[in-house]
């Protein structure tokens, strides 16, 4: 069809399932009881709550929801039940990239695995990283309120992290940056960080020191799983180094390595995943799934730096967003969702 648009879609990561989402699942998704009753027997059989359980909670838990054994499939669940809802007839997914955890989300929406496989690699990384090393990630701002870069202050913060011992940058996330490291070196940042705009350092809850040699033993655990429980993609995928993994040209071993070793313990650049995305495959549209839409300001922040559609500055993503083609849609947003799938469910 000659009206469809071109779409990117982007995969949330960890701390996207908040209060404001508990039943995402139950309110959005009641189409798709076949598909959550298979996550729901893929937990019962490792003797965990079932996604139903959790989605369904009376009440969200900070202690509950945002541990990694449960908000890491909670949101794979979420993201990728949304990425089956686009309305197909209205968009070509022309690639699909994602977040941190948004990369096992990735390969499932990517059909570089399978639905069943996607989850049991979420829950099993979502487990090891619960049940390993200790630390944490630390949230620092690098851009103005108009979202463009504070002269100096970057490099200031790379120094920062390179001086501290066990800190390290754990993700490049538009006009932020993640360090993640040890307890002492969380403390020594946060002690000395130099002022940044907006919001001071902020401590991620129940977050672990993703991206960074700390995670050693769950890379190490990962590699275990299943071999062939990956394959090629059936759409493109960029990862967290703006590699682009094509169709009918990506080694699955390559794949693994990259996906159990690699973006474990190495930074994962999501700025750098956006650009590259949007500058190989030009999308009229980047379709954010939810749940959640916390990646928004950090999308438009990296497409800012390289002055992606002439944008500059908050202002132009504003103005572009509030036209009757907005580039970001988040599936999280009723608003925006519905024109994603042609409907207000």
């Amino acid at each position: 069809m000659a009206d469809k648009k071109a779409a990117l879609i982007i995969c949330p990561g960890r701390g996207t399932y908040g209060k404001a989402e508990l039943g995402y699942l139950k309110r959005l998704h009641g189409d798709k009881a076949d598909l959550i009753a298979t996550f729901d027997r893929l937990r019962a059989q490792r003797g965990q709550k079932t996604i139903s359980e959790l989605d369904g909670a009376e009440r969200f838990s900070v202690a509950t929801h945002t541990s990694g054994d449960i908000a890491s499939p909670l949101i794979f669940a979420a993201s990728y039940a949304d990425f089956l809802a686009i309305d197909r007839s209205r968009h070509d997914i022309v690639a699909v990239t994602g977040n941190s955890m948004g990369w096992y989300t990735t390969l499932a929406c990517a059909g570089a695995a399978g639905a069943e496989h996607g989850f049991s690699i979420v829950d099993a990384m979502g487990e090891y990283s619960q049940a390993g090393e200790p630390g944490g990630q630390v949230l620092l701002t690098l851009v103005d309120e108009d979202w463009r870069p504070v002269p100096g202050l970057r490099e200031a913060v790379l120094a920062l992290v390179d001086s501290i011992e066990g800190l390290y940058v754990s993700i490049e996330l538009g006009g932020m940056l993640v360090s993640a490291g040890t307890e002492a070196g969380l403390a020594a940042a946060l002690a000395r960080a130099p002022a940044t705009p907006g919001r001071a350092p902020l401590r991620l809850v129940n977050h672990g020191p993703f991206h960074t040699p700390l995670m050693q033993g769950s890379s190490d655990r990962a590699l275990g799983l299943p071999a062939d429980w990956l394959a090629g993609p059936q759409i493109p995928m960029v990862d967290g180094r703006g590699h682009i993994w094509r169709p009918f040209a990506s080694n699955s071993e390559a794949l693994r390595n990259y996906t159990f070793a690699t973006q474990i313990l190495e930074t994962y650049d999501f700025t750098r995943a956006i650009q590259v995305a949007t500058l190989e495959y030009a999308p009229d549209r980047l379709i954010l799934l939810g749940p959640g839409d916390t990646l928004g300001g950090a999308i438009a922040q990296a497409l800012i730096a390289i002055e992606w559609r002439g944008m500059r500055s908050k202002q132009d993503f504003q103005e572009m967003q509030a036209s009757s083609e907005p580039i970001l849609l988040s599936m999280g947003r009723e608003d925006q969702r519905a024109l994603v799938t042609g409907s207000h469910s």
